[in-house]
């Protein structure tokens, strides 16, 4: 897949970024030299390999579940700019 300049200032514009030419035949460019080697990785078999979600291994570090007291409401709020009946006041976001 090739992209043109009119795909780049399309994304550019989905992302609300503002892009003069120059860096949008900078950015073809670039993109499709990226989309390139994507297609020449399609190209290899994989078949009977097996999926991975990491490329080394990774083994998690669990701590044991304890019970612990936790910090008192008071001294979590302390340094709050605002909070209401024992919670943080946070200003409405939602009309």
């Amino acid at each position: 897949m090739e992209l043109t300049d009119k795909d780049v200032q399309k994304v550019a514009k989905l992302a609300r970024l503002n892009i003069h030419q120059d860096e949008a035949d900078r950015l073809t460019g670039e993109m499709n030299s990226i989309l390139g080697y994507i297609d020449k990785l399609a190209e290899l078999n994989t078949d009977g390999v097996e999926p991975t979600f990491h490329a080394s291994a990774a083994n998690n570090a669990f701590r044991e579940d304890a019970c612990k007291k936790s910090l008192p409401v008071e001294e979590g709020l302390a340094n709050a700019p605002a909070s209401e009946d024992g919670s943080f006041k946070v200003p409405k976001v939602i009309e």
